[in-house]
């Protein structure tokens, strides 16, 4: 059963000036399209992951927005996505402030293909990222690697994801695409900063997800390496303390039922626990050289504070 503020809330001066320039959970239709390619995107799961969002809240805040998922079919009235990594920002930035731009630059690049082949093309435009990290080639990566699985060598930070098999959307299809999604972000401002800043930012009666780097599988990808779980924990209880409403999805259950992942959560931080399937791992294809993987079934663990 869904809570409203009211039941969490004395009605004070503050809430009702927030409620009055709420978002609101109504029953959520499913939004295919992905702006970016990207593994563990929540997008598939957004309808039944915000099913379990308070009915009533404020600003709609995700801290590690990667590439959207929730945040696009949710399409808030009033959001806040932001993220550690530049290249990632910089692509929601160049979208909200302008989006033919985004269409440019990932129409360039893929034109690179008629000229290389897709390899070769995939392959320039890798060295020149890995040069200088922009959002620019980040955009198109994305879009060619294998899998969306965005991989870092930890000592430098060098993108070393090989190209994918299948070839990268057409830069119409590319365009369509950023057209629905500035539209359903327009209500969105986009930071490049730590999580500790955006739980800073949230007040009473505004709603947090956390989708963060999972402790039990991500290690290779971005963000993962330099995460604390811990630190998240820490935010996530102030923010609670301020009536800040926060929903967080974690390691759950893998192998199809087998394992449970032992992540340890703090006694009393959250109200609530559920599950939510997100099915195969396509992580664990990729470490396991594409391979089909029917015993790797994920259901994520998603916890909230109210």
């Amino acid at each position: 059963m869904k809570h409203s503020q009211a039941d969490m809330f004395s009605h004070s001066d503050s809430l009702v000036q927030a409620c009055e320039a709420t978002s609101s959970s109504p029953t959520i239709e499913p939004f295919k399209t992905q702006l970016l390619k990207w593994v563990g995107n929540k997008q598939k799961q957004a309808p039944d992951i915000i099913s379990y969002f308070p009915s009533v809240f404020g600003t709609y805040i995700e801290p590690f927005l990667g590439s959207g998922g929730v945040l696009g079919v949710l399409a808030p009235k009033k959001g806040i996505g932001a993220d550690v990594f530049m290249p990632l920002i910089g692509i929601w930035k160049t979208l909200k402030d302008d989006k033919e731009l985004l269409k440019h630059q990932y129409k360039e690049r893929y034109l690179m293909i008629e000229k290389y082949g897709k390899r070769v093309a995939y392959e320039k435009v890798l060295d020149s990222y890995n040069k200088n990290p922009n959002s620019a080639d980040f955009v198109f990566l994305s879009r060619a690697c294998y899998g969306g699985v965005v991989r870092f060598r930890k000592d430098d930070g060098y993108m070393s994801t090989p190209c994918g098999a299948h070839d990268p959307i057409s830069p119409e299809s590319f365009s369509h695409r950023v057209d629905s999604w500035a539209t359903r972000t327009s209500g969105c401002t986009f930071l490049n900063q730590d999580f500790t800043s955006s739980f800073d930012m949230a007040k009473e009666g505004d709603l947090i997800y956390c989708d963060p780097p999972y402790v039990d599988s991500q290690a290779i990808l971005y963000g993962a390496q330099s995460f604390s779980l811990f630190k998240l924990f820490e935010e996530i209880e102030k923010a609670k303390r301020r009536g800040v409403f926060v929903a967080l999805s974690i390691d759950g259950i893998k192998y199809s039922g087998e394992k449970l992942c032992n992540v340890s959560i703090p006694n009393g931080l959250f109200e609530r626990e559920e599950f939510v399937n997100v099915g195969r791992s396509m992580l664990k294809r990729f470490q396991m050289d594409g391979q089909t993987l029917e015993k790797h079934e994920v259901t994520d663990r998603l916890l909230l504070t109210y």
